[in-house]
C-alpha cells in the first residue's frame, strides 16, 4: 500500500449525534478521496457502562453490539450490523480496517467467587503488604445475554492473576490472586512498579492455556465475522510477549497473510524501551512512536527555545522507520485525560508536516484534527472544564499531498535550531511529485535546499499560500524556499 496514511476515528470524548459505526459509512468515500488507506475503529465489543463505555473496559469480547447486557444492546457506536457495514463500506473504497483488541483486562464479572489473594503495594506489585487471606471478587463471566452463542467459554478467579476490588470488604486496592505459579506475576516487558503485569480491573492470566486457547477462538471468530485487515492492540507493556506472538503467529498461520499489526507501548522517558520490545517481539509489530509525540509536545510547549535539530532524536522513527507508526496527539494524550499531553495548536500543522510528509513512519491522523470536538469533563483538581479541540486548517490538504506528491529522495536539512525543512525529489510516474517543506518555530524561515537538478527551471509554489513569491528552481536542482514566523509552508510544483 503506496504512502499509507491511518486515522484514528474516534476520541476518548465522542459525543457526536450520530453514532460513530454509521458516521464511519457515510463518510468512507470523503476518507478515500482526503488520502486516507487505513482506519482505526474503537473497541467494538460491549464494556462494563454498556452504551456508555469508550470500550477500554472490556466485558464480552463476543457482544458486539448484539445482546442485551450492561443494559443496553448496541455499544457506544452501535449494533454489530452497524458495526460489520461501516467495515464494508471502508472496505468498498479500497482502504483497510484497524480493529482495536483489548487483552490485558476483563470488567463487570457476572457473579462473585472467594478468591485467596494477597495485597500488593500500589507503587511496587512485587511487595506484599499482607498475608494470604480470601475476599468476594467478581471474577466469573458467564455472560448470561448471550447465553453461550459463539463461545461457551467460562471465565472464573483460574483466569486472572490480580483484582482491584473486594465486594466484602467494600475496598479497593489491588489484590494478587493466589495460584501456583513460579511467581505472582507474569513475565511483561515493563519493570516498572516492580512488575507492571497489573494494570486495571481484572488482569487476564495468560499462563492459563485454557485462556490463551480461548483467546485464539475469539481471534478467529472475530476475522471470520468482521474481515478485519489489522489489529491494534492496546496495552502491549503489560502482556506476556510470548502470548502476543503465539496469537499473532496463530491468526497469520490460520489465514495464510500477514495482519497489520500495530501495538501501544506508552514510553516517554526511553526510546530503548521500544527498540527492546521490537527485538523481544522479533519486530512483528509495528509500534506508535511515544517518543516522537513527547518531542512534539515538548517542542510546543517551549517555543522557539526548542533546538528543531533535535526533534527526531531518541525516537522509535529514527532508528526503526518501518516499524514506526507516528501520531500527534491520541485518546489517551488528549485534554482531560490521566495521560494529557496536547501539542499546543500553533504547533500542530508543523507536527502533521513532519509525520505526513516525510519518507519514514506510517503517519496517523487524530480524528479530532479532522473533525473537530467539542466535550466536559472534570479537570486533575476534580473541577468541571469544557474542551474544544478545532480541526486542522491545512490537514486535508497535507494528507491529498501525501498522497499525490509526496515521492521520491529525501534530502533532509535539519541544521538550524529554529529552521528545519526537507524535500523530495518526486517519482516519474508521479505526474508532479515532489516537494519541499521548511518550517519556523522562531522567526520568518529562509534555507536553501535542493529538490534534483531535474526540476531546473520549474516554477514552485507554497501550497498553503503563506508566501505568495513562487520560486524557480536553479539549474543545480535547488531554491532559497520560505517560511511565516512559528509556521510551515509547502512548497509544490506550479503545473
Amino acid at each position: 500500500m503506496s504512502n499509507q496514511t491511518l486515522i484514528q476515528y474516534f476520541h476518548w470524548y465522542y459525543n457526536d449525534g450520530e453514532n460513530l459505526w454509521r458516521k464511519a459509512a457515510s463518510r468512507a468515500s470523503a476518507l478515500k478521496e482526503s488520502g486516507i488507506t487505513a482506519v482505526w475503529f474503537p473497541p467494538a465489543y460491549k464494556s462494563t457502562e454498556g452504551d456508555a463505555s469508550t470500550g477500554y473496559d472490556c466485558y464480552d469480547l463476543f457482544d458486539l453490539g448484539e445482546f442485551d447486557q450492561k443494559n443496553s444492546i448496541p455499544t457506544k457506536y452501535g449494533t454489530k450490523d452497524e458495526y460489520i457495514n461501516a467495515i464494508r463500506a471502508i472496505h468498498e473504497q479500497g482502504m483497510m480496517v484497524i480493529a482495536d483488541v483489548v487483552f490485558n483486562h476483563k470488567a463487570g464479572g457476572d457473579e462473585l467467587e472467594r478468591v485467596a489473594v494477597r495485597k500488593v503495594a500500589e507503587d511496587d506489585r512485587n511487595q506484599f503488604i499482607s498475608d494470604v487471606f480470601e475476599i468476594d471478587a467478581w471474577t466469573k463471566f458467564n455472560f448470561p445475554g448471550r447465553q453461550g452463542k459463539y463461545s461457551e467459554f467460562i471465565w472464573d478467579k483460574s483466569c486472572f492473576s490480580g483484582i482491584d476490588w473486594a465486594e466484602d470488604l467494600q475496598e479497593t486496592s489491588i489484590f494478587a490472586i493466589q495460584h501456583e505459579y513460579d511467581q505472582v506475576w507474569g513475565n511483561v516487558p515493563s519493570a516498572e512498579m516492580g512488575n507492571y503485569d497489573y494494570l486495571m480491573f481484572n488482569d487476564i492470566e495468560f499462563r492459563n492455556p485454557a485462556v490463551r486457547e480461548e483467546l485464539k477462538r475469539w481471534g478467529e471468530w472475530y476475522f471470520e465475522t468482521c474481515n478485519m485487515g489489522g489489529f491494534r492492540l492496546d496495552a502491549v507493556k503489560h502482556i506476556d510477549t510470548d502470548f502476543l506472538l503465539e496469537w499473532i503467529n496463530h491468526m497469520n498461520g490460520k489465514y495464510g497473510r500477514e495482519f497489520f499489526i500495530v501495538a501501544e507501548n506508552w514510553v516517554l522517558d526511553d526510546v530503548m524501551k521500544l527498540r527492546d520490545y521490537i527485538d523481544l517481539t522479533e519486530g512483528k509489530m509495528q509500534l506508535f512512536d511515544s517518543m516522537l509525540h513527547h518531542n512534539f509536545y515538548q517542542a510546543a510547549q517551549q517555543g522557539q527555545d526548542y533546538d528543531l535539530r533535535g526533534i527526531l532524536s531518541n525516537t522509535l522513527i529514527e532508528s526503526h522507520p518501518h516499524l514506526a507508526v507516528t501520531f500527534v496527539d491520541n485518546h489517551d494524550s488528549q485534554p482531560l485525560q490521566s495521560l494529557e499531553a496536547y501539542v499546543d495548536f500553533w504547533f500542530r500543522p508543523l507536527a502533521y508536516a513532519m509525520i505526513l510528509l516525510r519518507e519514514q513512519g506510517i503517519p496517523c491522523v487524530f480524528y479530532p484534527d479532522l473533525y473537530g470536538a467539542s466535550y466536559m469533563d472534570t479537570d486533575a483538581d476534580g473541577n468541571p472544564a469544557e474542551v474544544e479541540l478545532v480541526t486542522i486548517e491545512k490537514l486535508p490538504l497535507m494528507t491529498r499531498i501525501r498522497r499525490d506528491l509526496s515521492y521520491g529522495l529525501q534530502r533532509d536539512y535539519i541544521d538550524h535550531p529554529n529552521c528545519i525543512g526537507w524535500t523530495r525529489e518526486g517519482e516519474m510516474d508521479k505526474e508532479n511529485s515532489g516537494l519541499a517543506v521548511l518550517m519556523s518555530n522562531g522567526e520568518r524561515g529562509v534555507k536553501v535546499m535542493e529538490i534534483g537538478a531535474a526540476h531546473a527551471g520549474r516554477k514552485m509554489k507554497d501550497v498553503f499560500d503563506y508566501c505568495p513569491e513562487e520560486i524557480i528552481i536553479g539549474d543545480d536542482g535547488a531554491a532559497e524556499f520560505y517560511c511565516q514566523p512559528g509556521s510551515v509552508s509547502v512548497w509544490v510544483f506550479v503545473e
